[in-house]
């Protein structure tokens, strides 16, 4: 079993490192490049070449049944779901195989409206919280486990 971060604007590597710490697992914080290293021996900063979707890719090329993967990134989470591997929202929302294709299909549609919108009108999200935070952590706790049994 093996924890994957999509680091890039990440707001819970910090909450991640210490559960994969207490269950002594791997995590692999995937990014372009730009965050601290951690000195953590079960944590591994893996830095990958500039472009779209590069971090992605690695995650979804390697992840498998019993990885979790820690991204707001939907289709990396369909191509995660699609290996087996649980996934998680940096919210603690679950991404699975009954509701990912309804996120997509989302994201599509909120794609099509903002660039139906000449303007730009509209509001960015909602701000990461402490309710956040702590259901995230919840739910990786929840995730690992349920991993580990299968």
């Amino acid at each position: 079993m093996v924890l994957y971060i999509d680091a890039d604007a990440c707001p819970v590597k910090d909450e991640a490192e210490r559960v994969t710490t207490r269950h002594k697992l791997k995590m692999y914080v995937v990014s372009n490049g730009g965050l601290r290293p951690s000195r953590n021996p079960y944590v591994e900063n893996v830095i990958v070449d500039a472009g779209a979707d590069v971090a992605d890719m690695w995650i979804a090329d390697r992840c498998g049944k019993g990885d979790v993967v820690v991204t707001g990134d939907i289709p990396l989470a369909a191509k995660c779901i699609a290996t087996g591997a649980r996934v998680l929202r940096h919210n603690g929302e679950a991404f699975s195989e009954a509701n990912i294709g309804q996120q997509l299909a989302m994201r599509d549609l909120m794609a099509d409206l903002r660039a139906a919108n000449p303007l730009g009108a509209g509001g960015s999200g909602k701000g990461f919280t402490k309710t956040d935070r702590s259901r995230f952590l919840e739910a990786l706790e929840r995730e690992i486990r349920a991993a580990g049994r299968s």
